[in-house]
Order: structure tokens, then C-alpha cells, then sequence
């Protein structure tokens, strides 16, 4: 059963869509072409930013299908690090997209793009509202963007780059990066081994650079009417709720459950998984690397960053590629709620 809806997007002439700069850029109404697309609502923003509650009231109001849009969450066994919705709460609220794999397990952005619009196209048909949660800028991007044109994992260049990376060091592999690619290299940080290794791997497979890659890809316009709500609380409240927010992970146990976690004979700190913010503070905590307390402050520390980064994400890339709704959540959710509930019942937005 699919629900009407109308929404105001920006458009330019013959196709695709315009981008802040533009002489085209500008306000039009739904054209015939595109009058039957169907609708999907954003809640994204920073960590401890309040995208859940936000998630839980709209819930509470219409019927919605939760599309979680978290990297971390997507693994079993990372509740408390990942502020996952505890098992009571996921069953008043289902989430798509969590507790989908085992932490030694990987997991791509392409796969991400490819399950969440198998959600979104399955919540469609039974006649509900797809609603994406979360902070991974990097797979909403991917899901209304794409990733066209960047070759497939090659597992034998990987490991060769692994190979590298683990006799010469990372420094001096992101020093080859550096020539080689010099705008890649300032977005990706040497000790960030994923990225570093994924990064080289474009190269040696395809022999074009990340950055040729990305500016050959064509935007296209969404496929949906989305809605994209930007929860932004000032910085000194969100540091606040940060740090809060750490704090009670550890009295809920996160130490515990990254020594479970550390007890897995094929996981490793060097794990996709156990690169999540916090996980490996902890795991280094274990090791004896640093004290209880240095670990939590570099817990926090490193949620901070991780929110700047979202921030960085959400307020340039994303915003080239969807209308933003910015909201403070300090204001509380009235506003935000009365925005949606709008586009879901074809009034003007305020």
C-alpha cells in the first residue's frame, strides 16, 4: 500500500539535482516526473546528539520501519559501546540493520547501500515509512550517491598491502599515499589501517587514485522524496552529553564486554569492528597499555573527534546531496516532530 506524500526538493533543469553555488539551485515544487516517488525520513547527526529519541517518538506517532545507520551496531555482542537499544526496547522498537553480523566479520559500504534499500523497498510495501537512524555519514552517502566505479575488494593486493604495511609501517606507507594521491592522504590519518590499506588497494587494482575515482562518480538525484532531519546540539552540550554518556557505558559494564569480546580467538584490535570509538581504548585498557582512567578519557577524547568528524561529514559532503533540516535538540523535539509529521501528511514544511 503505498502511502501519498509530497515534499519540496531542489531540482534543476533536465536532470539530476543542483548544488549549493548553482545558478539552478533553487526551490520548485515536485514535478509530475517524480510525483509518485516515494518517501523516506533521515535522522542523522553527531553521537549523543538524541537521533534515537527522535526515532522513538516519530515511532510513537506513525508507522515507521527503523533503519539503523550505524557501522558499530551492525555487530553482535557490541551493545553497550555502541549505545545499542537493550533487547526489551528493540522489541517495542525493531531495527533493521543491527546485530547482522559477528564482530570478526566485515562490512561494506556497498553492502550497506544494498540492504538498506532492500529495507526501505520491503517497508514501502507493507505501507510503512522507512526511517534511517544514525551517524555513518559515509553510508548515507553511499546509499543516495553511490560508489560506482570503485573496483571490488581485491583480497590479493590487500594482502600484499597488509603485508607492506606490517614490515615498513604506517607512516611509511601513508607517505606513498601522500605522493601518490596527496588529497586522500590529508582526509585518511596514518595509523587509520582500513582506509590506509583500502586506499592503496584502489591503486595498485585499477590504477587511478580514490580521488579520481570519487570525481568521475555522476550524482544522481535521489531515488526517493526524503526528508532529511540534522540534529546539531551547540558543542559544550554535546561534549556534556559525550562524556555523560561514556561514563555510564562503563557502569553498565562496556569493560566487560570488550574483554568478552577480547577473548574471541580471531578478533583483534586491529579489527574492523574493534576500530569503533571506545572499543579500542578499552581493548588497549586490557592489554595493560594505559590505566582505567587514561582509557576512559581517551574514550571521550575519541568520541569527540569521531562527533567533529560527523559533524564535518553531515554540514559539507551530505548537504551537497541532501536538504537539511537543522534542529537543536536542546530546543526539544516538537519541532522536529511537527516538520516530519508534515511531510508525512503533505502540508507545507515550516
Amino acid at each position: 500500500m503505498a502511502l501519498p506524500f509530497r515534499f519540496c526538493i531542489r531540482i534543476r533543469a533536465k536532470s539530476g539535482i543542483a548544488f549549493r553555488g548553482s545558478p539552478l539551485y533553487h526551490d520548485a515544487p515536485l514535478l509530475p516526473s517524480t510525483a509518485h516517488m516515494l518517501p523516506v525520513i533521515c535522522i542523522l547527526g553527531p553521537t549523543a546528539s538524541g537521533k534515537t529519541d527522535l526515532a522513538f517518538a516519530l515511532a510513537d506517532r506513525h508507522p515507521v520501519h527503523l533503519i539503523s545507520v550505524d557501522s558499530a551496531q551492525i555487530y553482535r555482542g557490541m551493545d553497550i559501546g555502541t549505545a545499542k537499544p537493550d533487547a526489551a526496547t528493540l522489541v517495542r522498537y525493531p531495527h533493521a540493520l543491527i546485530d547482522i553480523l559477528d564482530p570478526e566479520e566485515t562490512y561494506s559500504t556497498a553492502r550497506f547501500a544494498a540492504d538498506a534499500t532492500h529495507e526501505i523497498q520491503a517497508a514501502h510495501q507493507a505501507g510503512q515509512i522507512p526511517v534511517l537512524v544514525g551517524g555513518t555519514m559515509l553510508y548515507y552517502y553511499t546509499l543516495y550517491v553511490g560508489m560506482d566505479g570503485l573496483p571490488a575488494a581485491n583480497p590479493h593486493n590487500r594482502a600484499v598491502i597488509e603485508a607492506r604495511l606490517d614490515s615498513e609501517g604506517a607512516a611509511a606507507l601513508h607517505a606513498e599515499l601522500a605522493r601518490l594521491d596527496p588529497a586522500s592522504a590529508a582526509r585518511i590519518m596514518p595509523n587509520d589501517r582500513q582506509r590506509l590499506i583500502r586506499a592503496l588497494e584502489l591503486i595498485m587494482t585499477s590504477g587511478k587514485t580514490p580521488s579520481a575515482h570519487y570525481a568521475a562518480q555522476q550524482r544522481a538525484a535521489p531515488p526517493w522524496q526524503t526528508l532529511a532531519i540534522a540534529l546539531n546540539p551547540p558543542r559544550a552540550e554535546l561534549h556534556r552529553r559525550i562524556a555523560i554518556r561514556f561514563q555510564r557505558m562503563i557502569e553498565a559494564g562496556f569493560i566487560d564486554e570488550v574483554a568478552v569480546l577480547k577473548a574471541r580467538p580471531h578478533l583483534s584490535a586491529d579489527s574492523p569492528a574493534m576500530r569503533s570509538v571506545g572499543y579500542r581504548q578499552i581493548w588497549q585498557y586490557l592489554d595493560g597499555v594505559t590505566d582505567r582512567t587514561t582509557a576512559i578519557e581517551q574514550g571521550i577524547i575519541a568520541s569527540r573527534q569521531l562527533a567533529k568528524r560527523q559533524i564535518t561529514w553531515m554540514n559539507n559532503r551530505l548537504a551537497d546531496v541532501l536538504e537539511l533540516h537543522h534542529y537543536d535538540p536542546l530546543q526539544g523535539l516538537d519541532a522536529a516532530l511537527g516538520t516530519i509529521t508534515a511531510f508525512i501528511n503533505e502540508k507545507p514544511l515550516p
